[in-house]
This record gives C-alpha cells, sequence and structure tokens, in this order.
C-alpha cells in the first residue's frame, strides 16, 4: 500500500575536456557508472537513472553507452576499474559509492564526476562547496547523519516498545559512522536501550558478528547505512529472519528483501537525479556550476509480512506514519 559523478594514468597521459560543448546531433555518448553492487541494474533506482537520463533526451542503444564497472565490496578494486572507463573516453562518469568517488577523484581532474551515495563530500575533501563543487565533481550528498541513525532507532524503539538491547552492526574507522555510534549512544540512554557494536569491515567479518549477536541475543538489531552493509544486504535481512531479530535498515531495498523496517532517503530518487545531473553535462555544463543537493525526502517501509513471521504487532500509531507497508 503506497502512502509517502590533462587525466593521469599508469602508463599514459590522455585529456577530456570537463564538459561536452554542447550536445551533438548524431553523437553516442559513453558514460562511465562505476558502483559497489553488482545487482543495481536490476533494481527500481537503475530503471530511475534510465528514466532521468530519457527525461533529458538520452536513451541507451540510442544516443548513449552506459559502460558499468562493480567493486563487489573490495575496495582495492576500484583504481583499475575507473582506470578501465578512462580509457574507454568515457564523457562522464557516475560514482555510486564513497570508494568509488575516492577512486574516480584520485584518478581524474578532467572527466566530469557525478557522485552518488556520499556521506559526507565535504569532510572527506571531494569537494570544496556543496553550493560551489569547483574542480570536476558534482551530485547527490546521501544523508548518513548521526541525527539519522538515532531517528532510525527511535522508530524501532517504537515499533518494539520492550526492547531493551540492541546491535549495532557498522564499521568505526569511516567517520561518519563513527559520528552515527556516538549520536547513538547519546540517544539510548533516554529510549533505554543498552548497545552493543558490531565491527563490520569487510564482507568476511559479517559471520563473526552474526556469531556474536547470536550468543548475546539482542532484542533488536540496526544496520548502520553503509555501502559494505547494502552489498551484503540478503545476508543480513536473512540473518535477521533466522535468530527472529527485529531490525532496522537505511534503505527500502533491505525492506523489499525481507528486512523487518527501512527508514532512508528515497534512492531511486537520487538516481533520478544523478541522471539529470549526467544530462546536463553531457549537454555542454560544468560540474563546478552545478550545486551539490542533498536529500529532502525521507521514507518508511514497514514489512508486515516479516513482523508477523516474527509475532509482532506494529503500534498503530507507527502505522499510520509509514510511508509504505508490505504484505
Amino acid at each position: 500500500m503506497r502512502r509517502r559523478e590533462f587525466i593521469t594514468l599508469l602508463g599514459g597521459v590522455t585529456a577530456w575536456p570537463l564538459a561536452a560543448p554542447a550536445q551533438q546531433a548524431g553523437k553516442i555518448y559513453r558514460i562511465g557508472f562505476l558502483a559497489n553492487d553488482p545487482t543495481i541494474p536490476s533494481q527500481p533506482a537503475w530503471q530511475a537513472f534510465l528514466d532521468g537520463l530519457r527525461e533529458s533526451g538520452f536513451v541507451e542503444g540510442k544516443n548513449i553507452v552506459v559502460e558499468r564497472r562493480f567493486a563487489e565490496a573490495r575496495l582495492d578494486r576500484y583504481a583499475n576499474l575507473v582506470a578501465e572507463l578512462i580509457r574507454l573516453q568515457v564523457d562522464v562518469i557516475v560514482t555510486s559509492a564513497q570508494g568509488a568517488t575516492l577512486a574516480a577523484k584520485r584518478a581524474t581532474s578532467q572527466v566530469p564526476i557525478v557522485m552518488l551515495s556520499v556521506s559526507d563530500p565535504l569532510g572527506l575533501g571531494i569537494v570544496a562547496s556543496l553550493a560551489h563543487p569547483e574542480g570536476n565533481i558534482t551530485g547527490l550528498a546521501q544523508d548518513d547523519s548521526a541525527e539519522l541513525a538515532a531517528k532510525r532507532m527511535q522508530l524501532l524503539k517504537d515499533a518494539i516498545p520492550n526492547a531493551a538491547q540492541a546491535a549495532v552492526l557498522l564499521n568505526p574507522d569511516l567517520p561518519y559512522e563513527q559520528a552515527q555510534w556516538q549520536q547513538l549512544q547519546r540517544a539510548a540512554h533516554s529510549l533505554g536501550l543498552t548497545l552493543r557494536q558490531l565491527v563490520t569491515r569487510q564482507s568476511s567479518e559479517f559471520e563473526g558478528a552474526f556469531a556474536a549477536i547470536g550468543r548475546d541475543r539482542p532484542d533488536v538489531l540496526l544496520s548502520a547505512n553503509s555501502s559494505l552493509n547494502f552489498v551484503n544486504r540478503k545476508r543480513i535481512v536473512e540473518f535477521a529472519a533466522r535468530g527472529r531479530l527485529p531490525a532496522m535498515y537505511g534503505n527500502r531495498e533491505y525492506a523489499e528483501a525481507g528486512g523487518f523496517m527501512s527508514y532512508g532517503y528515497l534512492r531511486s530518487e537520487s538516481f533520478r537525479r544523478a541522471a539529470i545531473f549526467v544530462g546536463k553535462i553531457l549537454k555542454g555544463a560544468k560540474p563546478a556550476d552545478l550545486p551539490i543537493e542533498q536529500p529532502t525526502k525521507y521514507e518508511l517501509v514497514i514489512n508486515l509480512k516479516t513482523a508477523k513471521l516474527l509475532g509482532l504487532e506494529i503500534p498503530r500509531d507507527l502505522l499510520l506514519v509509514a510511508d509504505e507497508t508490505i504484505e
């Protein structure tokens, strides 16, 4: 029910202009897409990206070619993947992950980059300013603020009022996730929750984290909204289901995969907006002149089928504020 991103490469130097002088009739434009999750092309977010390109007059197979590359949760792959895209002389690179954006920034200061899924582009030094990005990078900042993490925990507590212990799946080595953890600790006291941090820096660490959760038996699980967690979302959701553990996630894709609840920005809309940026650049705009956009719409999704399997009855007040329920 519906209710609410001269180039120096190993072995050579090549240069491309920051933006095409104007859209050329009959020209086939090449877009590089660099991301973490190889399932993106099968997601609604990808269709939203193609829709945004179409709105701008660009259709895959007609006047654009999209070169897709995926790191699959291996940060060490990004440098080689972005180098491949640059060798293909792409007109613009779209990056959908923090690691992808940082790798693209290191690889080129000339090829236009449209970024997605970066939590703090200013703090990371990716852009000089949100309003005036300068350089060759623009796009959308992902809202993974500490306040948003606390909001997710509050909603999870609203759904499970008797919860007293919460496990938090995150990577404290990332500054924005460390900020989330600190905010969660502050908020936990007023919510009557005791928190346990479970560290996952790479995919191989999930089984250890799951084993720790199994031993401690927390009442609820909170998954940080990270690229690593997202690409491993099926594993996390399936573990929570096996352990009959109510969990809160950062994107609707988790809830659609069987997760209990999600709260976050509209990811599909961000992909559509990124495509609009690409269209403007292919028509001659410079990234430096396109301000960074931030999310303005958020959605709460509750999977009622999962709630039933967990034996939970969702409070009516929470159902009323949900943007979508999955049955």
